[in-house]
C-alpha cells in the first residue's frame, strides 16, 4: 500500500493484529482496538485509530513501520496515550486535505 491507509481500510480490520518492526529482526504485535468516527468537511477529513500493545514493550512517539495481512506495509506516526496493568495504548491521528 503506497499511500497512507484510509478510514475505510481500517474499519474492517478492527481487533486484528498488526506487526510493528522494532529493528531488522524484531517486531511487536499491536491490535487495532478503535477506529474513530470519520469527520469530513469541504476541504479535509479527520479520524484516529487506537492500538493496544504488550505491557512489556514500550514504543515511544515516532514513525513506525507496520505490516498487516490485509492492508500490506505502511508507516504511521504513533503516540503513546495510556497504559493499564497489561498493555500500552497508542494513537495515530489522520488529518488531511481532500483530493
Amino acid at each position: 500500500m503506497g499511500d497512507l491507509p484510509q478510514h475505510e481500510d481500517f474499519v474492517p480490520q478492527l481487533n486484528t493484529k498488526f506487526s510493528v518492526k522494532l529493528d531488522e529482526t524484531n517486531a511487536v504485535d499491536l491490535f487495532l482496538t478503535e477506529v474513530g468516527e470519520l469527520k469530513t468537511s469541504a476541504r479535509q477529513e479527520q479520524f484516529s485509530v487506537i492500538f493496544r500493545g504488550p505491557g512489556d514493550v514500550f514504543l515511544g512517539q515516532g514513525i513506525r513501520p507496520f505490516e498487516h495481512d490485509e492492508m500490506g506495509d505502511f508507516s504511521l506516526f504513533l503516540v503513546p496515550i495510556s497504559q493499564d496493568d497489561n498493555s500500552f495504548y497508542y494513537e495515530s491521528v489522520f488529518n488531511r486535505l481532500k483530493k
